[in-house]
């Protein structure tokens, strides 16, 4: 989504730090996307050194807006991490920023707010992608990780301590009651990317590198490759329906590369969510693929306007259900 930068737009810098890739824009305040940029995270190098690219693409971004004669009215930033009710890192999983003085030093920019990546996703798909039109939905989040989100009229609800969307990553264990034999089953680790990668290799000693690879094996006729994608789609549906038999939302929205991807990990899914949840009232609520391409980066710099009244009028405010 792009559009002809103008002289009278306010803007706000939207920065997305995944586990893989760093995505940033200029975003206006009715969700449109002017600008990209696109840089690898390499998490492996420290939290110190992926602050310093953010803080370099904040920057670049920044002299972007004055050049256009564009008013800037700050930077969300989205991080795949728990981040609390305060704007603070809680989590050091992937990105090592915990104790470290992000908002102060992003804030050097522009004024800054830190939002967990997939609340931020959610926030744009509510206002501008597939979440629209519905009072609640379930948004879940498959990539590199695995998490979700409820959306309450419009808004990401956080839970009372900014944790409400861990859905994959502790184990789910249970014990056989005739050989006492335990399972420790973790989602993530059986149907987020990576894990695709490392499911394809032990079983046919392919060197892929990406899931993307296990996708392009499946379509051309790998069963190997099938047998990976259908059975983390059936595992991850096992969740989605537990979830919809405790939020009862009126629809699931799906983002995230591998989200978004379809072929069979997605008709996996569908089916095993529906198999999986209980109602008969709930079974067949909508499953949507997200909209949005950019909806992280979008729905990072949408908090910009969800915590601050300038430059954005009330029924601006209105629209983004405050």
């Amino acid at each position: 989504m792009t559009s002809a930068l103008t002289n009278t737009q306010t803007v706000a810098i939207g920065i997305d730090v995944g586990g893989t890739k760093i995505a940033a824009g200029l975003v206006t305040s009715s969700g449109e996307l002017l600008c990209r940029r696109l840089i690898p995270t390499q998490a492996e190098r420290g939290g110190e050194v992926v602050l310093r690219d953010v803080e370099a693409l904040a920057l670049e971004l920044a002299g972007e807006a004055k050049a256009q004669g564009l008013s800037l009215s700050g930077m969300g930033v989205g991080v795949a991490e728990l981040i609390d009710l305060a704007g603070a890192v809680a989590s050091e999983h992937t990105i090592k920023w915990r104790g470290l003085p992000v908002v102060h030093r992003l804030s050097r920019v522009a004024p800054t707010r830190l939002e967990a990546d997939v609340r931020a996703a959610a926030l744009a798909e509510a206002k501008c992608g597939a979440g629209q039109g519905f009072d609640s939905f379930l948004y879940l989040t498959v990539g590199t990780g695995i998490s979700c989100c409820l959306v309450l009229h419009g808004r990401p609800f956080a839970g009372a301590h900014g944790a409400a969307l861990i859905c994959a990553s502790s184990s789910l264990t249970c014990r056989c009651a005739e050989c006492g034999a335990e399972n420790r089953f973790v989602l993530e680790e059986y149907a987020a990317g990576p894990a695709l990668v490392n499911r394809y290799r032990r079983c046919t000693a392919v060197n892929v590198s990406q899931a993307e690879q296990v996708f392009h094996h499946a379509a051309a006729g790998d069963q190997d490759a099938r047998r990976v994608l259908e059975t983390a789609g059936s595992a991850l549906g096992v969740t989605t329906g537990l979830l919809i038999n405790v939020l009862d939302p009126q629809a699931v929205v799906v983002g995230g590369g591998l989200g978004r991807a379809g072929g069979c990990y997605w008709e996996s899914f569908v089916k095993s969510t529906r198999e999986h949840t209980w109602s008969e009232l709930v079974r067949h609520i909508p499953i949507k693929r997200a909209a949005l391409d950019e909806a992280g980066v979008i729905g990072a710099a949408l908090t910009v306007w969800q915590t601050s009244k300038k430059s954005f009028g009330d029924d601006e405010l209105d629209n983004l259900e405050r």
